[in-house]
């Protein structure tokens, strides 16, 4: 007898670095950008690590990037197939349609940390 799938870790490390990347510089640029610096001033000196996380932004975008990809690549790979036994591929079918969200939503949390950590800061509002 066949054992029942786990949920995917994977998919939860995918959520915390995307969401890791808004915290330490999308949210902060955001702020500044909007005239609040001293929310950003009390935020750094509340959780200091956000300012180590900002140094190594190129890093997390990176390896968040990179493991968005690599999920994206194990939903949406060809010739993927859930069990042939009923119940195994009901629940296949169910985790298979909670990856897909959690990639999409993966992604759009990059996008937006991304364009207001990199593109953001070039823009100049005159």
């Amino acid at each position: 007898m066949e054992e029942t799938p786990k949920p995917r870790t994977w998919s939860w490390l995918l959520l915390f670095t995307t969401s890791g990347t808004l915290i330490c510089c999308a949210v902060p640029i955001t702020l500044v950008s909007l005239g609040l610096g001293a929310v950003v001033a009390s935020m750094a000196s509340t959780a200091p690590w956000l300012v180590t996380l900002s140094l190594y932004k190129g890093w997390m975008f990176t390896v968040s990037g990179g493991l968005i990809a690599l999920s994206a690549w194990a939903v949406y790979r060809p010739r993927r197939t859930c069990p042939a036994d009923p119940d195994l591929a009901a629940a296949c079918e169910r985790a298979d349609k909670w990856n897909r969200r959690f990639i999409w939503f993966s992604g759009a949390m990059w996008l937006v940390g991304f364009l207001a950590a990199f593109a953001l800061p070039f823009l100049q509002f005159d």
